[in-house]
């Protein structure tokens, strides 16, 4: 009989704190939630004060079978569910559904899976806090009864099988208006001028730019003013006007809370959200390394709060003293965010002394990619800042003035070991001027104008939509990767190139949602909502009063709408494939594989065919047309079209012109076809033998 039985989420983790605790105590998975809303209904009764219908969710009876039976072994039950407001809802849905027995059950957190953490929570055990249960509450009702309501809108209006969300229908707004904005955006015309100069003395060359007359900045915006600079100071001499000589310095970035850790994988690694989520999972409940076991690598990830701990701080201390010397170290504390709710910490490695190199063996490739990004960001932040010697030089044309930066890196600080990514494009200039005098003249080697015209914002990417949600408030750290999956699965979105962009159904659904919804399908209502939620949780506001307030004026636009829209017709988009059977131009259809061709002609002609991505570089092993695939998993693969007649080129990599196929490294495992497996057991019936 087990003193005491603990309960996490996941058997990772349950394996990874296993190895922290005495044999008097069994730890146990409860595979995530147990408890939820049924899918079938609303599952709110609205007459009844917003009370939830809360159900076991099917396919888990056996598993909760599994946990009473443990229960009824234990004298203390801990629930060590992850230390967020959806653990902690787990934790109060696992506390129902064990009420019955006799063990004492408690609640306990951890923001990393070490032994001293672990063993810690253990020691300090708690009830389970109902005011964070109840803003967990909040969400999940408030949003049901928004996709509820709203979705079956769109299915008498539009079609069957779309559906809208408090969060994802924003998403959908920013992206569409960004397109909006695109597409209206009328550029305007600028110039820039460059004087390639000398100075006598070094014989070096550097460039000075056009910034105004008199000291005052001028902007052109026309040939004819190009022309009109370009004759005045046709002749003039180039006089060193003004030097200014300084230092600047540049602090490293906090370590990482979820949000930019999603943008940091996005910009530097090319990870999906969900990518870079389901890989932090893992490495946060457990990867075994040789001789150590399984270790919970990294802190909890999902977190809005760059607070390190001290014993945190004294690691880093070390090793950056030991690794780079003293003078790299620098003791730094950074703000959090006014709106963060700053429970847990940031995201930072568990164990300083498992550097990524060396564990490297013990990880897959990805895993080893984003280990590294957290690990040495997580560093950098505590180690010194950059220094640069900087010069700035005023250069006189007439009474036109030009510009001249120059910058040379003097300390490189925490930029031996990171330097975060930005989603600009924009380089910043390296290279210190010559040792210029002021009044020195430097002579004029050519003087290059260029046009230019400005340009529209650029698309959304995830990491950078990410960036604007998190700014607006619009959701919290966990919720952002599953809306970016929500909208691109209901095809409202598309990845154009990493760059998301509005489909035309997302563009209706859009429209028709912001004209007869404004009230809750804007960003001031969605930002609104989410501090409220962390009003309840901190115990300030009755969650079902939220929640009445909200529901009457909704419930009546939701009336309102069904009677007066008209139905919406949804257009196929037309291609340019003509039908082989009936000579019809061919339309864009979405199937449960993806995106399709089909005949307009349906039912009348059933014709319907792939479509098939085809690449310039021919097969390198037979020079016929390569075509791209997508396996099970959505991963891009390249495969010949006479695949596998007549050749048996298929290859991970885009081939290039010129280059040799070697089968041995490049050819992909795709995933074979299993056979489902059914939980029911098939019935046997035995005949039994006549006595003879």
């Amino acid at each position: 009989m087990a003193d005491k039985l603990i309960i996490v989420e996941s058997p990772a983790k349950a394996n990874t704190i296993k190895k922290f605790l005495g044999g008097s105590t069994k730890v146990v998975a409860s595979m995530g939630h147990i408890r939820d809303l049924p899918k079938s209904k609303l599952g709110v009764d609205v007459e009844n004060n917003f009370e939830p219908e809360y159900i076991n969710i099917r396919g888990k009876g056996d598993l909760i079978k599994s946990l009473k039976s443990e229960a009824k072994q234990a004298k203390k039950i801990y629930i060590a569910t992850d230390p967020d407001r959806e653990g902690e809802a787990i934790a109060w849905h696992l506390a129902y559904i064990l009420k019955d027995e006799k063990a004492k059950i408690c609640r306990v957190t951890f923001n990393e899976i070490t032994k001293s953490a672990v063993q810690k929570a253990i020691k300090e055990p708690r009830d389970i806090d109902l005011d964070v249960v109840n803003a967990q509450q909040a969400r999940r009702v408030l949003d049901r009864i928004v996709g509820y309501k709203m979705s079956p809108v769109l299915w008498k209006k539009v079609k069957r099988g779309l559906s809208a969300g408090r969060v994802q229908s924003v998403a959908v707004k920013l992206i569409v208006d960004r397109e909006e904005e695109i597409e209206n955006f009328k550029p305007e015309e600028y110039w820039n001028i460059y004087a390639n100069l000398k100075d006598a003395k070094s014989k070096k060359e550097f460039e000075a730019k056009f910034y105004g007359k008199d000291g005052k900045k001028v902007e052109i915006h026309s040939q004819k003013e190009v022309d009109n600079i370009l004759k005045t100071i046709e002749g003039a001499k180039y006089i060193v006007n003004e030097i200014k000589k300084g230092e600047k310095k540049r602090t490293p970035a906090p370590p990482f809370t979820t949000s930019t850790m999603q943008q940091e994988a996005s910009r530097k690694l090319g990870f999906t959200l969900k990518k870079t989520m389901s890989i932090a999972q893992g490495l946060y409940e457990g990867v075994k390394i040789p001789e150590k076991g399984t270790v919970g690598l990294i802190t909890y990830m999902r977190t809005d709060s760059t607070r390190i701990s001290e014993e945190a701080r004294s690691a880093a201390k070390s090793h950056i003293q030991n690794t780079y010397g003293e003078k790299y170290y620098e003791n730094r504390y950074y703000k959090t965010n006014k709106d963060a709710q700053d429970a847990h910490e940031a995201i930072r490695p568990t164990y300083v002394d498992l550097e990524p190199d060396s564990i490297k063996d013990s990880l897959n490739k990805d895993q080893y990619k984003l280990y590294k990004l957290i690990y040495n960001r997580f560093i950098a932040s505590q180690m010194s800042q950059a220094i640069f010697d900087t010069m700035q030089v005023n250069i006189k044309a007439g009474d036109y003035d030009f510009k001249a930066n120059g910058q040379t890196i003097k300390f490189k600080g925490f930029m031996v070991l990171y330097v975060e990514g930005t989603d600009s494009t924009e380089t910043v200039g390296e290279g210190m001027l010559p040792d210029l005098q002021e009044n020195q003249e430097v002579k004029l080697v050519k003087i290059d104008p260029k046009q230019s015209f400005t340009e529209p914002p650029p698309r959304y990417t995830e990491a950078s939509l990410v960036k604007t949600l998190e700014e607006k408030g619009i959701g919290r750290p966990s919720t952002y990767s599953p809306t970016i999956t929500t909208i691109i699965e209901r095809r409202y979105i598309e990845k154009i190139q990493k760059q998301l962009s509005p489909t035309e159904l997302g563009k209706i659904v859009n429209k028709l949602l912001t004209e007869n919804f404004e009230d809750v399908i804007n960003v001031e209502f969605t930002a609104q909502v989410e501090s409220e939620f962390d009003e309840i949780s901190e115990g300030k506001i009755e969650w079902k009063k939220m929640i009445e307030k909200f529901y009457g004026p909704f419930e009546k636009q939701i009336e309102k709408v069904e009677k007066e829209l008209e139905h919406v017709e949804l257009v196929d988009e037309v291609s340019d494939v003509q039908c082989e059977k009936c000579g019809r131009m061919m339309v864009y259809k979405f199937g449960r594989y993806g995106k399709f061709l089909a005949c307009p002609g349906y039912p009348q002609c059933q014709n319907a065919k792939p479509i098939v991505e085809t690449i310039d570089v021919p097969c390198p092993k037979c020079s016929a047309t390569v075509q791209i695939r997508k396996t099970k998993r959505g991963r891009k693969y390249y495969i010949c079209e006479n695949n596998p007649k007549s050749c048996d080129y298929i290859s991970w990599n885009a081939p290039k012109p010129g280059e040799k196929w070697n089968p041995d490294e490049d050819k992909p495992e795709l995933e074979k076809k299993t056979k489902r497996r059914t939980s029911k057991k098939r019935k046997t019936t035995t005949k039994k033998k006549k006595q003879k």
